[in-house]
């Protein structure tokens, strides 16, 4: 599906070397203030072309806004956005070959269409879309006081050491990888740029938080917000896992090393990861998102091609050594597109919000 969401929604649309790719936001509400230049921020930290450690392929990737945006401020309107795409090369693509660990394969079988452009509707050059909805969201949750910041703890085989409290996400907004651990800053720099020496990929591991989170979100039982975050991140280009709180740790655990025990209003510990019955307790929310190594290398790998021939196949093009570190954008977005939906769906929860919107509570 190209949608996502039930109050706060939108709809991507656009290919890898098509002439765009956009959004449609349907459900922001009117009078929310537009903040420019906080999407655009959203769309540069993401953009590819940047530095060493992203794909060479340069695109501006400055949003136009077409809808939606009255002198400043929301209208209530769908908001549209478009990005052009200004700088495709899709003479590096074969036409007839499904290049290795791609949904080229998947997608041509499922539709009968072969778009082998940079790998048209699959391609992660669709998430840029995410962002620019991400950044609407995040205009949303500001005036909440709510903010998600996300950042990178591990590449390859080095992990930070530190416990999550300790995450510099200051320094990871200025960091080119993203890094919250800068005492690991350039030991994650170097292992990218192995790789790319080395024609190969590699992987990485993004933590991201919700911070001020209001308690209600999320609606049990088949909307859990724990469900809906899985569900919005597994959809990420190359996530293959995430955890919320403690995670897979927590299987190791005894129950009474793992409860969050309540003590003056506020709970001892965060195992939960601010989410208890699908529902937000009012901690931080904590994530970690997984992703596998960028499945476009450099080296000769085995594969076929449509007629159904074996062959080795080297392949061509421009791209991320390492698509977690620009991946951790897009999760943020996601993430922050979960919550603004989640606090909209909550408006309407109980007798009591639906009088004080309509001033009739006693």
């Amino acid at each position: 599906m190209n949608s996502f969401g039930v109050r706060f929604k939108f709809t991507s649309f656009g290919e890898s070397h098509g002439q765009a790719i956009g959004c449609v936001v349907d459900g922001m509400p009117a009078g929310v203030k537009f903040d420019f230049d906080l999407l655009q921020e959203m769309l540069n930290k993401r953009k590819p072309g940047q530095n060493s450690f992203s794909t060479p392929r340069k695109e501006e990737d400055k949003a136009q806004v077409l809808s939606g945006v009255f002198e400043g401020y929301t209208t209530g309107a769908p908001i549209s956005i478009i990005i052009m795409n200004e700088n495709t090369r899709s003479k590096d693509y074969e036409k007839d070959v499904f290049r290795p660990a791609h949904a080229d394969f998947t997608y041509y079988h499922k539709y009968g269409i072969r778009d082998y452009r940079g790998g048209g509707r699959s391609s992660a050059r669709e998430s840029a879309a995410r962002v620019a909805a991400g950044a609407l969201a995040c205009m949303l949750l500001r005036e909440f006081d709510i903010e998600v910041v996300s950042g990178v703890f591990g590449v390859g085989k080095i992990d930070s050491c530190l416990s999550s409290d300790e995450f510099d996400f200051d320094h990871a907004k200025n960091s080119e990888v993203f890094a919250l651990d800068q005492n690991l800053e350039q030991s994650f720099k170097d292992e990218i740029l192995k790789a790319k020496k080395a024609k190969n990929s590699i992987g990485a591991r993004v933590f991201t938080r919700v911070k001020n989170p209001i308690k209600g979100l999320g609606e049990p039982l088949y909307d859990k917000l724990d469900s809906k975050l899985a569900h919005a991140i597994m959809g990420v280009n190359a996530v293959k896992a995430i955890e919320i709180g403690s995670g897979i740790q927590s299987t190791y655990m005894y129950g009474s090393e793992n409860n969050d025990e309540l003590k003056n209003d506020r709970f001892l510990s965060n195992h939960s990861g601010g989410v208890l019955g699908g529902i937000s307790n009012g901690d931080f929310i904590d994530i970690k998102t997984y992703f596998k190594p960028t499945p476009s290398i450099f080296l000769p790998q085995q594969t076929q091609n449509i007629q159904g021939e074996n062959i080795i196949y080297e392949l061509k093009g421009r791209h991320d050594p390492c698509v977690g570190i620009r991946g951790s954008v897009v999760v943020n977005a996601m993430v922050a597109i979960c919550i603004a939906d989640a606090l909209l769906l909550n408006a309407s929860s109980n007798l009591n919000n639906l009088k004080q919107i309509y001033k009739k509570n006693k």
